[in-house]
């Protein structure tokens, strides 16, 4: 599949691999329309991204919108009971104003839902995907794992809730341990409680390095339940081998009204951001009257393209001089060539400029070499 796409972009190479591999897991493509139904939106804009939306009116006086994110369509359309799971992956484009700018763009993301009956092995799955994802992208990736869990019930018995706690998950984020420090102080959190919520800003690292801090700040069964879930992943992952690329990031909270379990981002050379992100999700379901649970993920493809493409040796495998040759013998003569699986670029006479070649082969040989056959 490599060597088929050698020439697209980058993101259309992804694109092309990853659906690929996603479909050797059962995952089937979800298609929707450019447009939604603006109300879907309206009343979920704590799960959007961004709160703007394009909208207009359609023939029949509805108010519609440019889609601004794909998961919504997915789980309000998915028809899981809770005891099955419904699997699907899509490439679509979304309409959103990206942080930091005042204009909406055309998005083009790639990814994939699990829903329905979650267990160990359907996070462990969707991660490892993540993961061989980002492969695609650069073999030397970096994904990050966190866990929503962990952090809501340390903010719960640290007494920390409304937009305080917001703040704190902020603060988390940054990585400001001063900031932490303040918000614990002004709930009133127990010294040895605060100290480790300030101390989890700085835990960074594999999995082997990273966990023993962790369980160190553990405070009762549900950080413990939290941490199990990692490890049990963490295992899963390491069958799949992806696990020397993980490692454990607490600073990456990802949204509480969105994420509700363990949250993973992936990084890779050339671009300073996050290019994937994803978790567990279950909030959404319940929001749409559905049982059971969501994971997935998103890769923003838009980004990808910044990066220099893989230098090629040259254009075509054989550049064909054919001369004044009719076309038929032409036609006949690329047509042996390509299926010996090479590409053919089929030319009067040698081009001055502008395309490189493996080889270049006279009609002639072939014609020749045809008779002599």
């Amino acid at each position: 599949m490599q060597e088929t796409v050698r020439y697209f972009s980058n993101s259309e190479r992804v694109s092309a691999v990853c659906r690929e591999i996603y479909s050797g897991y059962g995952y089937k493509q979800y298609k929707m329309s450019r447009f939604e139904e603006y109300d879907l939106y309206a009343a979920n804009r704590d799960f959007l991204i961004d709160e703007n939306i394009i909208t207009f009116t359609g023939s029949d006086g509805k108010l519609m919108a440019l889609k601004p994110d794909v998961t919504l369509s997915i789980v309000k359309n998915a028809a899981a009971t809770g005891r099955e799971q419904e699997k699907v992956f899509y490439l679509e484009n979304v309409y959103r104003k990206p942080k930091n700018t005042s204009d909406f763009k055309e998005i083009m993301q790639l990814g994939l839902e699990c829903i329905g009956d979650i267990g160990l092995y359907q996070m462990g799955e969707v991660i490892s995907l993540a993961a061989q994802s980002l492969s695609v992208i650069d073999k030397d990736y970096i994904l990050d794992i966190s866990h929503m869990g962990f952090i809501s019930a340390l903010a719960d018995l640290a007494g920390i809730s409304g937009g305080a706690r917001d703040e704190l998950i902020r603060f988390i984020s940054g990585r400001n341990a001063a900031g932490v420090r303040a918000v614990c102080s002004g709930c009133g959190t127990p010294a040895a409680l605060a100290e480790g919520l300030v101390e989890l800003t700085g835990v960074y690292g594999s999995y082997e390095s990273a966990m023993p801090q962790l369980r160190a700040f553990s405070a009762n069964g549900a950080t413990e339940a939290a941490l199990d879930e990692i490890a049990g992943i963490y295992e899963i992952l390491e069958v799949m081998g992806c696990a020397r690329h993980i490692n454990l990031d607490f600073s990456h909270t990802g949204d509480m009204n969105y994420y509700n379990g363990v949250t993973f981002c992936g990084y890779i050379k050339g671009i300073p951001f996050a290019v994937l992100s994803g978790g567990r999700y279950d909030k959404l379901l319940r929001m749409f009257g559905k049982p059971g649970g969501a994971v997935g993920f998103a890769i923003y493809l838009d980004q990808l393209d910044s990066l220099s493409q893989p230098r090629r040796e040259y254009d075509v495998d054989v550049l064909l001089v054919c001369g004044e040759r009719d076309g038929v013998s032409v036609a006949r003569a690329v047509q042996k060539l390509r299926l010996k699986g090479r590409s053919v670029l089929a030319v009067s006479r040698l081009p001055e400029n502008g395309t490189s070649w493996r080889e270049a082969v006279n009609i002639e040989d072939i014609i020749s070499e045809d008779k002599t056959n």
